[in-house]
């Protein structure tokens, strides 16, 4: 770890943090998510959230913020992070080319593994990843930066039970790690914050990674709830803006991002692990996260 980084971690620890559940009008504002995220928990769902309102600097929402759960796909952030500190650096350019292979095709999310196109460029591969999620992308900007790179980025950043784990895997055998990623809803927002205030590395790549977030197309979950265009939202609409970053998987709902707002600008990180095992229970979720959104919506605008 640089000199850099261990001020910026000590900084870090030094921050006074509110109390878990808050006894302000700010816990008053988030009833709705504390009702319907507790009705989750009472099914047996493990539920985690963390709320932060980045201008005042305030909790606004915690609600088990520092266990460990599974993100999917969240981790990707990780990735992105590391991608764009070596292209600051240098070390990367955005126009090296990396070529299709097929021992790194995977399923599921994204869009690569429908194209014609035999290789493309780091920067279109990382707009891949935060438009799509796209698997086939992150596996090969991964085998190009090399995953301990992106774990000791995240470490250096003080991400002590947040990590990306391995690349995305069809099926998972014994030899593989259980998850693609891990994380705290805590340790999540505060990444988001740290973005927002150009912490990550620099502003440069800091406003980098949140020019990919802005991107993203899934607005499927907390985000269902601000109302804007899943395919053109990077730009203010009714005074807000979101960048955000989604996962999901069997049994696993969860998103980090950053919504402004004219009242305020907000972190938040939600995970939700729950047994998937009918419509109704996941349609709970969806509709449990879409709450959460719109008391986001309601602290910021």
């Amino acid at each position: 770890m640089t000199t850099a980084q261990g001020e910026f971690r000590r900084e870090r620890v030094r921050t006074p943090r509110a109390a878990r559940h808050l006894g302000t009008e700010y816990k008053e504002n988030f009833n709705a998510t504390f009702h319907a995220l507790g009705h989750l928990a009472y099914e047996g769902a493990q539920v985690s959230a963390s709320v932060l309102d980045l201008i005042g600097g305030k909790v606004l929402c915690a609600i088990d913020e520092k266990i460990a759960l599974p993100t999917a796909s969240v981790g990707k952030v990780l990735l992105l992070i590391e991608v764009a500190a070596q292209i600051t650096s240098g070390e990367l350019s955005d126009y090296t080319l990396i070529d299709k292979t097929p021992e790194d095709d995977v399923g599921d999310s994204g869009i690569w593994q429908h194209l014609q196109a035999p290789a493309l460029p780091v920067a279109d591969l990382a707009t891949l990843v935060a438009s799509s999620s796209d698997n086939l992308a992150t596996n090969l900007l991964l085998k190009q930066i090399g995953i301990e790179r992106v774990r000791r980025r995240s470490e250096g950043l003080g991400l002590s039970r947040t990590a990306l784990l391995d690349s995305v895997r069809d099926k998972r055998g014994p030899d593989d790690a259980p998850q693609f990623s891990v994380g705290t809803t805590a340790e999540l927002s505060w990444l988001m914050g740290a973005l927002y205030r150009g912490q990550i590395v620099d502003q440069h790549t800091s406003r980098r990674v949140l020019g990919w977030l802005g991107l993203n197309t899934d607005l499927s979950l907390v985000a269902s709830a601000f109302g804007l265009d899943p395919l053109a939202h990077r730009h203010v609409d009714h005074e807000i803006q979101l960048m955000n970053k989604t996962g999901t998987d069997l049994g696993v709902r969860s998103e980090v991002g950053i919504l402004r707002g004219p009242r305020t600008s907000v972190g938040y990180a939600v995970t939700v692990s729950f047994l998937d095992e009918s419509m109704a229970m996941r349609l709970k979720v969806l509709e449990a996260l879409k709450t959460v959104g719109l008391d986001i919506l309601e602290a910021v605008h």
